[in-house]
């Protein structure tokens, strides 16, 4: 169903625009004022059923064990944030719905979405319900990347030119990946799926009842390069079930950042409470839409997105092959400019895993009697620190690496521990090691001839004064911070502004909506010299083990992998063991609060 326009239009000067940020865990909305970027209102709506890890346990109904790896959510969590944020934050800005011009959403990537021709995910269908590849695969299901492996080992082999532009290497966290997945682990499902649909782009179809791609995800996690997708004669040689997985189940329409997917339709303004016909934006990645909102839209200014994960997002005029960046799209970020990605599996993630894991009561007392939570506690001790003072040094890679090594099977390491290491050191050297693998992308861009001229930096966690220290420190670069706690959901919203003619282009919008703080945080050259050392250590780390020839002696931490499984499955636990990659927050803890944690 479709919606014509509003039959009125209101006054410029009081036009608002709504902004939805869909998370790991929860949906957020935000009313905008269109002439200057004002946030009136905002609300937050946490998903019913969160994120699926060990069984597929919905509604109270016991489901079926998950194997190790995956992560699936269900999509009526997603409506439900339309029909409780949306109205919640409208209320609290205290504006006139009918001051609304337009709707703009975001969504993590790559989230996929396995549905009918008409939008309907399988999941919903009674006799695919106790089927675990009819759910929504979240961005963090990483259980295809032996198929990833497979993709990059055949394009590699047959010289396949777009493999360049994802830097040498596919995720197992993008659609093909996961689409083959599908089809061979379950090939009913993957027969019965219509339209394999990025969850970006679902929503917006919810929405308007319109199906449109964004360029935005398209272009990086749909391997769509030059006006084209993997070959049939590829998708065949993979597997001859594929051949018709971009004719039969991908291709769409796809349209550009900022353009009108179509209006509000009735049945999303009941949701909602916003006016039928309003614009609604296509749809956009979280990381990348944050960019106009920190005012990161020019050429060298890379934005680092900073929670659950970090994404690293950067416009450039320049066309490089970055080693594993996660792409580089024409206009992927803003029109005009090369758009770049780049990314690191966990930060926020690694630090919420070490307090819930790792830390001894008397911590946790003492940071409840000076009324502190343990992130900030152990920030406190940390920071008294010297640098290399701990002795550690510690390999990122809890949740695998993303980049530059593009490899998921890989698993964290501390080295340096002694009888006198304290909580607060181990802490102290993971934080540096987020921050070392920054400075490896960073330089991945450097010494492919795409220049880096700032960090700018939104998400949860640029509120810790001593990681964000950290960061300029170890890159040697200023430090800008992004001025919006909702960073996503106000980039949504300068695209919607955008999609309902308020502005002229993101360029534009970017300009009158989006708040930064330039070069909050400067490099302090000491620090810097001191973290040279420590990073040149963790550099041979992370190429001993990160680059070692698999079935190699250095080829430890895949070896541990299948220890683990082969472990798992002699305890017939198989398919019922915890994830790899379970997260923090699905122990009971809010997302904003691991996002903040270390505040």
């Amino acid at each position: 169903m479709t919606a014509s326009a509003p039959t009125t239009r209101p006054d410029p000067a009081r036009a608002v625009v709504v902004g939805v940020d869909y998370g790991t865990l929860s949906g957020r909305a935000v009313v905008v004022r269109v002439t200057d970027g004002a946030e009136l209102g905002s609300a937050v709506h946490p998903y019913r059923h969160a994120v699926l890890e060990r069984s597929l346990d919905v509604d109270g109904r016991p489901g079926p064990a998950l194997p190790p790896d995956w992560a699936l959510q269900v999509p009526r969590d997603y409506v439900e944030v339309l029909q409780q944020a949306v109205p919640a934050a409208l209320a609290a800005s205290g504006v006139d719905a009918a001051d609304v011009v337009g709707v703009g959403t975001d969504f993590t990537a790559c989230t996929m979405v396995p549905t009918l021709a008409d939008g309907t995910p399988l999941c919903e269908l009674e006799r695919f319900a106790d089927r675990p590849h009819a759910y929504v695969k979240l961005w963090k299901h990483h259980a295809a990347q032996s198929h990833a492996d497979r993709i990059n080992a055949l394009a590699a082999e047959r010289g396949e030119p777009w493999l360049a532009r994802y830097g040498g290497r596919i995720s197992s966290e993008w659609e093909f990946a996961k689409g083959l997945q599908l089809l061979e682990e379950d090939p009913e499902v993957y027969a019965a799926t219509e339209r394999w649909v990025e969850a970006a782009d679902w929503i917006v179809w919810q929405l308007c009842g319109a199906y449109v791609r964004n360029a935005c995800t398209t272009g990086y996690k749909a391997i769509h390069q030059d006006g084209q997708y993997p070959s049939r004669e590829f998708l065949a040689a993979l597997d001859p079930g594929f051949a018709g997985f971009v004719a039969d189940k991908v291709e769409q329409p796809i349209a550009d950042l900022g353009a009108r997917a179509g209006g509000l339709t009735a049945q999303a303004a009941a949701w909602t409470g916003l006016p039928e016909g309003i614009a609604v934006a296509v749809g956009n990645i979280d990381a990348h839409v944050t960019a106009p909102a920190a005012q990161a839209t020019g050429a060298g200014q890379m934005l680092a997105v900073m929670g659950t994960s970090t994404c690293h997002v950067m416009s450039s005029d320049r066309l490089g092959e970055v080693p594993g960046m996660c792409g580089v799209v024409d206009g992927g970020i803003v029109p005009g400019l090369w758009g770049y990605e780049a990314g690191q599996s966990g930060v926020g993630d690694v630090f919420g895993w070490f307090v819930d894991t790792s830390v001894p009561a008397p911590y946790a007392e003492e940071a409840a009697r000076r009324g502190l939570d343990l992130h900030a506690h152990l920030t406190e001790l940390a920071a008294a620190q010297e640098v290399g003072e701990h002795g550690l040094v510690a390999l990122d890679w809890h949740s695998g690496n993303r980049s530059v090594l593009v490899d998921h099977e890989l698993s964290g390491v501390v080295v340096g521990q002694t009888l006198a290491t304290r909580p607060e050191d181990t802490y102290r050297a993971l934080l540096e090691a987020t921050a070392f693998g920054t400075r490896v992308i960073v330089e991945a861009f450097e010494e492919a001839g795409v220049p880096v001229t700032e960090l700018v930096v939104a998400g949860g966690l640029l509120k810790n004064q001593l990681l964000m220290q950290i960061y300029a420190d170890v890159t040697r670069r200023p430090l800008s911070t992004i001025v919006s706690q909702q960073g996503p959901a106000l980039g949504a919203a300068i695209h919607a502004a955008v999609a309902a003619g308020a502005h002229p282009d993101v360029h534009a919008a970017a300009a009158a909506m989006g708040r930064v703080r330039r070069a909050v945080h400067t490099p302090d050259e000491e620090r810097a010299r001191a973290y040279d050392a420590l990073y040149a250590e963790y550099r041979r780390l992370h190429d001993l083990f990160g680059r070692a020839e698999r079935g190699s002696e250095l080829d430890v931490l895949h070896r541990l992998r299948d220890v683990r499984r082969t472990a798992v499955r002699r305890a017939g636990r198989g398919p019922g063991a915890a994830s790899d990659h379970e997260e923090y927050e699905t122990s009971g803890a809010a997302e904003g609060t691991r996002e903040e944690a270390t505040a």
